[in-house]
């Protein structure tokens, strides 16, 4: 089964002042010294072979840094309507794929082993997966094949949400112990926030889910 990696990296970051995605991790960090999209990008490329990385127009630089470092670019040329219009050119891209892990480049704390779960969870058979910390649904969430339709027709900022909200009985939540699954950069003084606070109430979900424990087995896409 191949499962591939989405890195949504085509935001721009109008709380942050200047691109975030380029902005290296703080002294004391993992990572230090890693442009944000770079460090979120390397997780995923240890866990899921050949991920794609979708950017936006004008964003030469961190196409190039991506690039470099070996990632598959994708300019969504209609990335200004927003995160769905962005996924959907990422999953079209990778339109051969028997399941996709979504993930989100301004997320540099994600833990690759969160990722291999929702990956193996995908490869096990979850149609939708995604990890919780301390009850708390995050990111990345993994998408199996069959709602390949559905995630290329997306349109706007609402991302895969309004999916999630058409088929709440087929989400399963596996616990993790990452607080990087909650903890996103969008402003400077998140850079150097406590993991222990989490991150903004829209990464929680509001419906009812199947939860497991995390699936342990390694498997590479």
């Amino acid at each position: 089964m191949t499962v591939r990696g989405i890195l949504l990296a085509a935001g721009y970051s109008k709380r942050f002042g200047s691109n975030k995605l380029l902005e290296p991790l703080p002294a004391g960090a993992p990572g230090a010294g890693t442009p944000i999209a770079l460090a979120a990008a390397r997780h995923l490329v240890e866990v899921l072979r050949n991920p794609i990385a979708v950017v936006r127009p004008r964003a030469a630089k961190l196409a190039k840094l991506l690039r470099d470092a070996g990632r598959e670019v994708v300019v969504c040329e209609n990335a200004a309507e927003g995160m769905g219009t962005s996924l959907a050119a990422g999953v079209r891209a990778a339109a051969g794929a028997d399941g996709w892990v979504i993930a989100l480049a301004d997320m540099p704390f994600l833990q690759p082993q969160t990722i291999r779960a929702i990956a193996n969870a995908l490869a096990a058979g979850a149609a939708i997966a995604a990890p919780s910390y301390r009850g708390e649904r995050g990111h990345p969430v993994g998408f199996a094949r069959r709602f390949f339709a559905e995630l290329a027709a997306l349109r706007g900022d609402e991302g895969a949400r309004e999916l999630l909200k058409h088929y709440p009985g087929l989400l399963r939540l596996y616990d993790v112990d990452d607080p990087g699954i909650l903890r996103d950069i969008d402003r400077p003084s998140d850079l150097t926030r406590s993991p222990a606070r989490g991150a903004a109430p829209r990464r929680t979900a509001r419906h009812p889910a199947r939860r497991t424990s995390s699936p342990s087995s390694p498997r590479r896409g």
